[in-house]
């Protein structure tokens, strides 16, 4: 995990802002006082110092003996209006580790620097150009894999969370400090604070922290993939409702029941949602001790999943069994959905027979796996159950645990504050329940001093030219 010390943010930083490896373009990215300085030192073509910002040149990048390295554009963005706050050049040339090496090592000889992973977002940040949490969602935008991860990092980044957490915060801030004025006149035994409206509001902050942190279910699934486990009885047709879903040959089918061993771990984008879906062992007492892994990797599976998928066979398995395995299988949090399978063998087959007090009727969906009947409202179903809450544009969700813990301690420490006026505390200890709250929600954007060792933390996880 890289060091940050405040010296470092006095450095001038150069680093390859696009992929490794061979590509048309490459671009090379400074940031610092000397950006603009170093950069003018091997670049042939107009002067750089003179230009104005938000301007591109075309020139020749050179090396000491003026031999010419590249052809180039250079971008400027003069202090404070760049990504960083500081002087940003970025140098684009031609996509060769050989020249971009070269150029990165020209810099360095005229005094920048290597930077550190997402020392660039970090420099954003400390200069105030975005709050922790947004610069946090840079990250993600940049690892989003799915339209719904995108859309969820790109709201958090133009400041939407951010947004909340203040609003509570400086409702808060409010009538903490009408509680140390009450300690300044402590022996006038006076109250500025209305501990009723004191009440109120901590009760209102609480709902809208609660609604904040139910929505991490949903947004750590959409961020890191909807983890759907597929399981049932041994040919029920598990992998072949995998492959059919996949629309490949992605595991192995047979009629030899047992087949599946281990698990299975693909993922599918389903209209913009990332689903890890994992193929299981059956559940069937084993018939021998790598089978028993098998099912007992199978039930520890389903424990860490959010949807599960059990497909039974509509020829073999009655309803009195499918209850009886839902009733096994069944988990506080767990989303069901019961898979008929093989229904080319008997399309009469009503999903009402197998509705019980665990699936109702719209949670049953028929199918033939072998023949990809109903797929797609399989896939619709899947969809529908994770954006059950919809998701739009202005919808704040939570999806990183950093800020899901931080929002955790502040609303204990809002119950604390509850008891405290309930029982008559003394001005003092709710104030420090209070400061508490405000802490833990100002970690989240960085309006609190946050501990370096975090900030690093925060920052390794970026790529280095970010």
């Amino acid at each position: 995990m890289p060091q940050y010390l405040a010296t470092d943010l006095e450095d001038t930083i150069v680093a390859l802002s696009t992929p490794q490896g061979v590509g048309a373009i490459g671009v090379v990215r400074l940031s610092g006082k000397n950006a603009v300085h170093i950069c003018n030192e091997v670049f042939r073509g107009k002067n750089l110092l003179e230009q104005a910002t938000h301007t591109i040149h075309f020139g020749t990048i050179r090396d000491d003996h003026d031999k010419i390295i590249d052809e180039v554009t250079v971008a400027l963005f003069k202090e404070p209006h760049s990504y960083t706050k500081e002087n940003v050049v970025e140098v684009s040339c031609h996509g060769s580790p050989y020249i971009i090496q070269k150029v990165i090592e020209l810099f360095i000889s005229y005094g920048a620097r290597l930077a550190k992973p997402g020392e660039f977002t970090l420099r954003a940040f400390m200069n105030g150009r975005f709050d922790l949490s947004q610069a946090e969602a840079v990250a993600d935008l940049i690892s989003s894999q799915s339209e719904s991860a995108h859309q969820i990092a790109l709201q958090q980044m133009r400041g939407g969370f951010s947004n909340q957490i203040e609003q509570l915060r400086e409702q808060l801030v409010n009538f903490a400090a009408l509680i140390e004025l009450e300690l300044d006149f402590g022996e006038e035994d006076v109250e500025f604070a209305d501990r009723q409206k004191l009440v109120d509001l901590v009760t209102t902050i609480q709902t809208l922290i609660r609604r904040l942190r139910e929505s991490f279910t949903l947004g750590n699934a959409i961020k890191n993939g909807v983890t759907t486990v597929i399981a049932g009885r041994p040919n029920a047709g598990k992998s072949t409702l995998l492959n059919a879903i996949l629309n490949e040959e992605r595991a192995i089918v047979s009629d030899i029941a047992g087949t599946t061993r281990d698990t299975i771990e693909e993922v599918v984008n389903i209209k913009g949602v990332q689903f890890r879906l994992i193929d299981t062992a059956g559940i069937r007492d084993a018939q021998d001790q790598i089978e028993a892994i098998g099912v007992r990797k199978t039930m520890e599976t389903i424990q860490k999943s959010t949807i599960l998928l059990y497909v039974f066979d509509i020829i073999y398995t009655s309803p009195v069994e499918v209850h009886e395995d839902l009733k096994k299988l069944q988990k506080e949090g767990l989303e069901i959905i019961a898979v008929a399978n093989k229904m080319d063998l008997d399309p009469y087959t009503k999903p009402e027979n197998y509705v019980s007090e665990i699936i109702d009727a719209e949670h049953i969906i028929t199918t033939s796996a072998l023949n990809h009947m109903n797929i797609e409202h399989l896939k619709d179903s899947l969809y529908d159950i994770v954006l059950a809450k919809k998701l739009n544009s202005e919808t704040t969700i939570v999806s990183n645990v950093r800020h899901f813990e931080a929002l955790q301690q502040s609303y204990e420490s809002l119950d604390r504050v509850l008891n405290g006026i309930h029982s008559g505390i003394t001005g003092e200890l709710l104030a420090f329940d209070i400061r508490e709250a405000l802490h833990h929600l100002g970690e989240i954007t960085g309006q609190v001093d946050v501990d370096r060792d975090i900030l690093g933390t925060i920052f390794s996880k970026f790529c280095i030219g970010k």
